[in-house]
């Protein structure tokens, strides 16, 4: 994610850093720019370049850390109006940090951290040295030194619980094999995690701070605590005092709830600073604020610009932009407080990182464009010049701030014919030796015994049962709860029963043959998303056939036992390295689920385009052996994004896994197809 040779190019004076994604903020950090008006006057010329810069306005010989009270922020002792407006985008790139600034004075980066990219593996720990499908945008220090040579400030959320509709709200899947562990809680198998994660974490930052010349001013503790139950304020203050210990004391330490109940103080801790996160009504949660910190300064963590999609919404979620515009008026206007927009920048889930709402059918799309004020590649908006024409009329006074970029190029290539494909099978024989189990009993794809005791975080599992069957017997598999969507094959052939696919329910198929024999009989499961927000028992979930959840697999009403497990991870180096394709040829019958290829080449550079997916049916895409996330035909989004720097001159290389039913051929767009805006 960070300033690595995939995801930034040295542009003229300035990074040019990948487009979109939370795979570029969140395989690191989920970056957000904040910008900060101030109370003392400086130059009142109209000239940026006769203003100061942030560093020149808030530097000196000796630096104070960023400090609330009396209702307002202090920053190395010089007042600040309103701390940081703090627009997020998806991505840490300069020319959205730019295009953010045209509307902003001291911008500042938010930067959230998810520990299950840090972390991938138990004891793995990733800081941009790993051989992870995202290790090198896991430099969390090259991130933070390019933000300061951007002119920016830093705010860092390092979790361990992050939300932000990511898998498992940035928590590692493996922490599920424990069966004593219980995440958010005052629990020493989860705090035991917590201290290695962070001890490794944050002597990468310490002396990142503002008070030690670099950028850092402030610091999360959790996230959304005030939500989560049962809670404890034990574990809260055993992460604020691991801050403290690595010498984090010298930053500002604050929470964000989206609510106050009982005494108001339930996700938080006594002297760290409460922040609020909302889409309507600020004055609800402004006025339960200051009952509880009188003499602190007002501000919205998350201010929802926007909202996510579920696949199956019939439309994309958000706001209007007047609505936007009216919230955020109000805010800066009647409450002289400081805004997080949450999100300012759309994003991609890249990969399998995308999240949950509830163990049902709640799932996030691969677009996180948000309906921000930047749209997912990056693009302006009304909600951007809204906001801008808010900004400039309640700033005072002003910084240096660049010219505004221009959008980037975007590109409809030629429509490519399927080339290449390898079926089923060839799929399954390719999975490596060591991803293949025999087990008495189906178990969950965390608890198999694989990746140093980590289980399988993403892609497929596979469940295997050689079974004889005859044309006449009557044979039938049943299957309670599969994690999440199931796909029952028969001696390779996918088995359907009218709907696409099956999501977390109770099905029973007949094992139809022509001939009697022994017959493979294979239940492949996606993993759709874990759930990245809620209570204790929401936090308690594993995928693929888990008897926590009550899933099992009968074939003639017997539980099956002594079944072959096979992991299919898909990780992006395996997509990237698999051989021995078959040519598609004229009469080529292609039957899903099938790995499909073709290549293309680009002469000259690269630009921004969509992959349209909408007469596909169910699957994931790979660019350059990198997964630019799923698609699913029933929406809303009908396409996938697909930035420039993933892309090259020369030869290029799309492989879609397809998991229902293939078509003919691959198109591309110079536009996303995210489906009906929102009306409200």
């Amino acid at each position: 994610m960070f300033v690595l040779d995939l995801s930034v190019r040295k542009v003229g004076h300035h990074h040019e850093i990948l487009r979109s994604t939370r795979w570029t903020c969140h395989c690191t950090f989920l970056t957000q720019i904040m910008f900060s008006k101030l109370v003392l006057a400086c130059s009142s010329t109209t000239f940026s370049q006769d203003l100061p810069s942030v560093y020149e306005y808030f530097g000196g010989t000796e630096r104070t850390g960023l400090v609330a009270g009396n209702r307002t922020f202090t920053l190395n002792a010089h007042y600040q109006w309103s701390h940081p407006l703090f627009p997020c985008p998806s991505n840490p790139m300069a020319r959205s940090v730019k295009e953010a600034s045209r509307i902003g004075e001291q911008l500042c980066l938010t930067a959230t951290s998810p520990l299950d990219l840090h972390e991938p593996r138990k004891g793995n720990l990733d800081f941009g040295n790993g051989t992870n499908d995202f290790s090198e945008f896991m430099n969390v220090r090259k991130f933070i030194q390019t933000a300061q040579e951007e002119d920016l400030l830093v705010l860092i959320r390092p979790g361990p619980y992050i939300c932000t509709e990511w898998d498992f709200g940035g928590m590692p899947s493996w922490l599920q094999r424990d069966p004593e562990m219980k995440v958010r809680e005052n629990n020493k198998p989860y705090l035991d995690r917590v201290k290695i994660y962070l001890d490794n974490f944050l002597p990468q930052v310490a002396d990142l701070q503002f008070t030690r010349g670099g950028p850092i001013i402030a610091v999360q503790i959790e996230n959304e605590y005030g939500s989560f139950s049962p809670r404890s304020s034990e574990y809260l203050q055993f992460v604020r005092d691991l801050y403290n210990e690595h010498g984090l004391d010298e930053s500002l330490h604050f929470t964000s709830d989206n609510g106050f109940g009982g005494n108001g103080m339930e996700g938080s801790l006594p002297g760290v600073l409460q922040t609020a996160n909302f889409q309507n009504n600020p004055s609800g949660l402004f006025n339960r604020l200051r009952e509880v910190q009188p003499d602190m300064p007002t501000m919205a963590m998350e201010f929802w610009a926007g909202w996510f999609n579920h696949w199956g919404d019939d439309k994309q979620a958000g706001t209007t932009p007047e609505n936007m515009a009216g919230v955020l008026e109000e805010i800066l206007r009647d409450w002289n407080g400081s805004v997080n927009f949450y999100m300012f920048f759309g994003g991609t889930n890249f990969g399998f990182m995308a999240g949950g709402n509830n163990l049902g059918e709640h799932h996030i799309s691969s677009s996180y464009d948000y309906d921000a004020p930047l749209s997912e590649a990056g693009d302006y908006t009304r909600k951007y010049d809204l906001a801008a024409e808010l900004i400039e009329r309640y700033q005072n006074p002003q910084l240096r701030k660049p010219d505004r970029p221009a959008e980037s190029t975007k590109a409809a290539y030629p429509t490519l014919g399927l080339e290449r494909y390898l079926t089923y099978s060839d799929i399954i024989e390719r999975v490596p030796s060591t991803c293949k189990f025999q087990m008495e009993r189906p178990v969950s794809m965390e608890n198999l015994p694989m990746n140093g005791d980590s289980g399988q975080s993403f892609g497929y599992v596979i469940y295997r049962k050689n079974v004889f069957i005859s044309p006449n017997d009557d044979s039938s598999l049943r299957g309670s709860w599969p994690r999440d969507v199931g796909f029952l094959l028969v001696d390779g052939e996918l088995v359907q029963d009218g709907s696409d696919v099956w999501i977390n329910s109770i099905k029973e198929f007949p094992l139809s043959v022509t001939q009697a024999g022994n017959h493979t009989v294979d239940l492949m499961v996606e993993p759709l998303t874990r759930v990245n927000f809620g209570g204790a028992g929401d936090f308690i979930q594993q995928k693929g056939i888990a008897p926590i959840h009550q899933s099992k697999i009968e074939i003639n009403g017997e539980e099956v036992t002594d079944v072959e497990i096979i992991a299919a991870e898909f990780t992006n180096a395996w997509v990237k390295n698999l051989e021995g394709f078959r040519e598609v040829q004229n009469g080529t019958s292609l039957r899903a689920p099938v790995l499909l290829q073709s290549s293309f080449n680009i002469e000259g550079e690269p630009a921004d385009t969509w992959l349209d997916m909408s007469r596909w049916s169910k699957g994931a895409v790979y660019v350059n052996g990198f997964n630019i996330g799923r698609y699913w035909k029933v929406g809303p989004q009908q396409n996938l994004y697909v930035p420039a720097p993933l892309l090259k001159t020369g030869e290029n290389i799309i492989t879609i896994f397809e998991q229902v039913q293939p078509h003919n051929e691959i198109t591309f767009s110079d536009r996303p197809n995210l489906g009906a805006p929102p009306s409200s």
